[in-house]
């Protein structure tokens, strides 16, 4: 992209769960158009994507986080500060799927797992982006949430429940701090083939069910979701915030 609203130059990102699949895709894309970016996740594949940013001449950082835990939130965010003297646009994408069954069958403890990571995660995330954005003047933040936020899919009731509760904490958020001058939007890819998901499209069973909803008749490459995110952390989407923005192949247009 070569149009000035997508020059971040300048700018530092934040990424939770940046190791692979869409935040591997989103924190190159960032650093390819000038940012630097900060990643927090548990998964030390993070430093992959770190080598591949500085490889392109791009600077980032990796900060064991677990994003669960409000000190170590904390800490990513004051690192990614005291390290590069600001945050100015934060992308909230750690998440995790839980075995799939019918809402009774499923365990309290995957129920309590999407929870903390789905959702707690955000929250956490968001308290202390919004804390130092506030300060600072303002920000743009984007919350992977799912188009499970938005439909109900079979046999995922804890995703689902985290899912359309990221929907809800990122409209809140929005209405909280407009004035403060923090964008705060939501992006509900559809079925998207990383590493979460390949298991579903190796197994011929799952594969045709999950195939049935893009109207597209494929999964998307992480790579196709990259521009919603740096659209809605551009100037160009500066009267955006509160929203939820699917990708999703026409699914939810069904």
């Amino acid at each position: 992209m070569t149009d000035p609203y997508f020059d971040f130059t300048g700018k530092v990102v934040l990424v939770t769960g940046g190791a692979t699949g869409i935040g591997r895709a989103v924190s190159l894309a960032f650093a390819r158009q000038g940012a630097v970016v900060v990643i927090g996740d548990i998964d030390e594949r993070s430093s992959e994507t770190v080598h591949l940013i500085e490889k392109e001449g791009g600077r980032g950082l990796f900060v064991p986080t677990d994003v669960t835990r409000a000190a170590e939130v904390a800490r990513l965010v004051a690192t990614t500060v005291d390290t590069f003297g600001d945050l100015h646009i934060a992308f909230n994408n750690a998440g995790v799927f839980v075995p799939p069954a019918p809402l009774a069958e499923q365990s309290e403890e995957d129920f309590d797992k999407a929870i903390a990571v789905d959702l707690k995660g955000v929250f956490l995330s968001l308290k202390y982006e919004i804390a130092h954005m506030a300060s600072a003047g303002g920000g743009a933040i984007i919350n992977t949430a799912s188009i499970a936020g938005l439909i109900g899919d079979p046999d995922m009731a804890p995703y689902v429940a985290a899912k359309h509760g990221v929907i809800g904490l990122t409209k809140a958020a929005a209405v909280d701090y407009a004035k403060a001058g923090i964008r705060v939007n939501a992006l509900a890819p559809g079925l998207t083939r990383t590493a979460m998901t390949q298991p579903w499209l190796d197994d011929p069973v799952k594969r045709e069910i999950v195939m049935a909803g893009p109207q597209m008749g494929r999964a998307a490459d992480p790579e196709e979701i990259v521009g919603m995110v740096l659209y809605l952390a551009s100037s160009a989407a500066s009267f955006t915030t509160g929203g939820v923005f699917a990708v999703d192949g026409g699914q939810t247009a069904h």
